[in-house]
């Protein structure tokens, strides 16, 4: 069944490539595929394949992909709901738009480097996120409807799975008004990506070979498969995501199905797939076929403030 995301793909829709303008052709005709036509053709079989393998090759043991592995990049939720979730239709809504109100004050801290650390024994620095930082991340819907209610926020830590494996990262935990347990929301911002050692494609590329996706939305807990965002324009019948695999990372090829010729709209959708491994992710890089870089995670990065 077909789930289109709503609270995910405000941080998803831009890309290194500039996914915005792929948004615009996405979907309208560029191939004259009679919709309903036959699924795309296997990742084998086309260049959806030698693009996988060319980007593949390109981090395999390469510069950028030690970079990764030194950084701390999310494969989980940078926030986390109270024990037992949400409770009632009224909150799942509020947090679906991000409407939150705040009833207590922020406390603040002195600007300096928060620590994310590995069950390996290895650690990062990395800058704090002030408590207003993190809140206002939460909060953008600010308009009517329903809203969770935050009254206070203490600084403590979360778990967080990464590409190195689980870590302990600060975290902002807000009390809200009716729940035992705080909401968490990590303090600290992940790594820039290294510089990727391979060119993004065009955007002349027919999205039925080959589409940018918006991002990573859940890794299961054995990692054996994982739930992507790929994006997909207006007239086409959704995107479908092949895998190659190798030692050292899982190339993502999305593309659309379906598309049909005549007028569209330059609306960007995102869907929901879910990706299918043969063996766990474990430390493998998740790339992307269309950019050549890392799939992102997460939601839109707030600026942590600068050590003085």
């Amino acid at each position: 069944m077909r789930t289109h995301v709503t609270r995910t793909v405000r941080l998803l829709a831009v890309l290194a490539v500039g996914a915005a303008s792929a948004g615009a052709a996405a979907g309208c005709g560029t191939t004259g595929t009679d919709r309903g036509a036959a699924q795309p053709r296997s990742i084998e079989s086309t260049s959806q394949g030698t693009r996988a393998r060319q980007v593949a090759d390109a981090w395999d043991g390469s510069k950028a992909a030690q970079e990764w592995h030194e950084g701390f990049h999310p494969l989980g939720e940078m926030v986390q709901l109270p024990e037992g979730g949400l409770r009632g239709e009224a909150d799942k809504r509020a947090w679906d738009i991000g409407n939150f109100d705040l009833t207590g004050k922020l406390p603040g801290i002195e600007p300096g480097s928060g620590r994310v650390a590995w069950e390996s024994g290895s650690s990062l620095a990395a800058p704090l996120l002030q408590a207003d930082q993190a809140y206002r991340a939460l909060d953008h819907a600010g308009g009517p409807g329903p809203g969770l209610t935050v009254t206070s926020a203490r600084l403590g830590d979360m778990k967080v799975s990464t590409g190195r494996g689980p870590a302990t990262v600060p975290a902002w935990l807000f009390t809200l008004d009716g729940y035992d347990s705080p909401l968490k929301r990590a303090a600290v911002n992940p790594s820039r990506l290294p510089a990727s050692p391979i060119e993004p494609l065009g955007q002349d590329v027919p999205t039925d070979v080959l589409a940018p996706l918006g991002g990573l939305a859940e890794t299961a807990q054995d990692g054996r498969s994982l739930t992507v965002v790929a994006t997909h324009g207006s007239c086409d019948d959704g995107p479908a995501v092949k895998a190659l695999e190798t030692n050292g990372s899982v190339v993502l090829s999305a593309s659309t199905t379906g598309s049909e010729d005549g007028p569209c709209t330059s609306e960007l959708r995102g869907e929901k797939v879910p990706v299918e491994l043969d063996r766990p992710l474990g430390e493998r890089i998740v790339l992307d076929a269309f950019t050549g870089r890392p799939v992102p995670y997460g939601e839109w990065p707030v600026t942590a403030q600068s050590r003085s």
